[in-house]
C-alpha cells in the first residue's frame, strides 16, 4: 500500500463529527486560559505592577499563554495549564494582599465568562433562528462554558501554585505564610497526584454542577 493510499484510507475513516468536536474542545480551552491569563495580568497591573504589560501578556492572543504540555494536558486529560503571567509583588504596597487579588483575578473571569456564554446560549434559543453555523457556536458556548467553569473553579483550590493558594496565604499570619509558600514547589507534584488518583474530583464535578446549576436558573 502506498503512503498515498494509506492516507486516504485514514482520512476516510475519520469522524468529522469528533474531529468538528476536538477542535471547538480546542478553541474553547484556549478562549478559557487566554481571558483567565489576561485578567491576571490587568489585576496586577491595575495595583501598580508593569511586569505583565512589558511582557505583553495584557492580550487575548492565545500564542502569548500557551504551554503547549499543558494545552495537551488539558485536552486529553482535563487537567493541564498555561504560561504563568508573572508578577513583582514589589511593586504592590500591600505584597500579600496584592498577590491575592491578582490571583483571584484568574478564576472570577472564568465564572463571568461563562456567564456570558450561559446568555449568549439564552439569546440563540430565543431568537429561534438555528443554522449549522449557529449550531456549532451554540455548541462551542456550551463547551467552553462547561470548561471556564472547571478552570475557575479547579483554581481555587488552595494549593500552590494554584492560585486559591494566594489567596488562603493572604489570610494567614506572616509566619505562617512565608512557611506556606516554602512548599510551592511540591504542590504542583501533588496536583498530578491527586489528579491522576481521581482524588477529589467527584467533589469538585460536584461544584462545578452546582455552580452552573445557580447561573442557569440566574440566567434562564
Amino acid at each position: 500500500m502506498t503512503v498515498l493510499h494509506y492516507l486516504q484510507g485514514l482520512f476516510q475513516a475519520l469522524d468529522m463529527v469528533s474531529i468538528l468536536d476536538a477542535i471547538q474542545r480546542v478553541a474553547a480551552i484556549l478562549l478559557c486560559i487566554s481571558v483567565h491569563e489576561t485578567c491576571h495580568g490587568l489585576a496586577a497591573l491595575a495595583l501598580g505592577d508593569p511586569t505583565a504589560r512589558r511582557q505583553h501578556r495584557l492580550s487575548l492572543n492565545p500564542l502569548r499563554h500557551i504551554d503547549w504540555l499543558g494545552l495537551a494536558m488539558m485536552f486529553v486529560f482535563s487537567f493541564g495549564w498555561a504560561k504563568p503571567v508573572q508578577v513583582n509583588p514589589r511593586y504592590f504596597k500591600n505584597p500579600k494582599w496584592g498577590m491575592a487579588l491578582t490571583a483571584l483575578a484568574g478564576p472570577v473571569s472564568n465564572l463571568l465568562l461563562a456567564v456570558v456564554l450561559l446568555y449568549l446560549e439564552k439569546w440563540y434559543l430565543m431568537l429561534g433562528i438555528y443554522t449549522w453555523i449557529g449550531d456549532i457556536l451554540f455548541n462551542f458556548a456550551m463547551e467552553a462554558c462547561a470548561l471556564s467553569l472547571g478552570l475557575g473553579i479547579f483554581n481555587l483550590i488552595p494549593i500552590p501554585p494554584l492560585d486559591g493558594s494566594k489567596v488562603l496565604g493572604a489570610l494567614l499570619p506572616d509566619r505562617l505564610y512565608f512557611k506556606f509558600m516554602q512548599y510551592e514547589r511540591f504542590g504542583f507534584l501533588l496536583l498530578l497526584v491527586l489528579s491522576f488518583a481521581g482524588i477529589g474530583s467527584h467533589l469538585i464535578a460536584d461544584c462545578i454542577i452546582a455552580v452552573y446549576d445557580v447561573m442557569y436558573r440566574l440566567v434562564f
